[in-house]
């Protein structure tokens, strides 16, 4: 090799080099998890990773960083680095109902996150107790046409489970008092015993004591039934037309991730959440996998937004 060979080859691998460096991913990729470990969020969170080290080879660690309704975690993700090597998994109540209720809240979710992908879809579940009078969910509505007459439990003030319950008064021209609970279980105590007429619950939370015969399901908020409760309504089917709610899944990164990475990531989940066994597992939850576009998520987060808004308004919805 001459002395013009030897130069070429050497610009050649020099050029080569920072190419090799950029490329994606170079170090471990950290999950941040907003909640503790065992909940439904947690869950969902290790199952992603867990299948995505197994489909792609590479390192995907989920770091759960609890507190403040999930608040904390997003927090630091919106603060990392913008390489896409430190991901979150978000959801409507910390990225599309927080930012509403939260005015010192340390992130604007579409200022300071890039959306990737959607993980899944859980629908939120309205129930009573096997004892109750109330069959089905227009039994209620007749009901609660009446004030005073029908209470509503809810994991919290300003939960999803709290909004569904508004949306559906708003919609269905009914009055029921709000019980904020803080928690599902001792809701579900309550409503089980028949303190409280009916529950808004997220399916997980609520599901043993369906199985065990304790609460009556009425309808789910979703559009579609859910899989592992094909034989409850929705309800849109019960009479309340249009009524569509999903707690959802999602997984972003820190804003400025460049988009060949973000595209990467995507191609990746889109291709891990067609796995059957993770299919299976979140349909064992009463969950749906639903993957689509990064430009699909951040249109349905702005919807979410939008929506959530004047339910609070019009419910007059505050935090202390």
């Amino acid at each position: 090799m001459d002395r013009r060979q030897l130069l070429a080859a050497t610009l050649a691998l020099a050029a080569a080099a920072p190419a090799r460096a950029q490329a994606f991913p170079n170090k471990p990729i950290r999950l941040i998890v907003p909640f503790p470990p065992g909940g439904g969020t947690d869950f969902i969170a290790r199952t992603v990773s867990m299948r995505l080290a197994e489909s792609t080879g590479w390192t995907v660690v989920a770091d759960n960083k609890a507190g403040a309704g999930g608040t904390i975690g997003v927090a630091e993700a919106a603060k990392a680095e913008a390489s896409g090597h430190t991901l979150v998994l978000g959801q409507l109540d910390n990225l599309g109902v927080a930012p509403l209720l939260y005015k010192s809240l340390p992130y604007q979710p579409q200022r300071d996150l890039q959306p990737v992908i959607n993980v899944a879809d859980f629908p939120i579940i309205l129930l009573t107790s096997t004892a109750s009078p109330y069959r089905t969910l227009a039994d209620v509505v007749a009901a609660a046409r009446e004030p005073g007459r029908i209470t509503f439990a809810s994991a919290g003030n300003g939960t999803v489970s709290h909004l569904v319950g508004e949306l559906f008064q708003l919609r269905a021209g009914a009055k029921m008092q709000h019980i904020p609970y803080k928690g599902s279980a001792p809701a579900l105590v309550d409503v089980v015993s028949g303190q409280v007429t009916v529950l808004s619950s997220s399916i997980p939370s609520a599901l043993s004591q369906v199985q065990a015969g304790k609460l009556r399901p009425l309808a789910v908020s979703s559009a579609r039934r859910s899989p592992i409760l094909p034989d409850v309504p929705t309800i849109a089917e019960s009479g309340v037309k249009d009524f569509d709610v999903n707690v959802w899944y999602a997984v972003f990164a820190p804003a400025g991730v460049p988009a060949p990475v973000v595209a990467q990531l995507n191609a990746a989940l889109h291709k891990m959440l067609q796995m059957p066994e993770l299919r299976t597992a979140i349909e064992a939850q009463g969950g749906e996998v639903r993957p689509g576009t990064p430009q699909a998520l951040g249109e349905r987060l702005a919807a979410d937004i939008a929506q959530w808004r004047e339910v609070i308004a019009a419910a007059k919805i505050q935090l202390e």
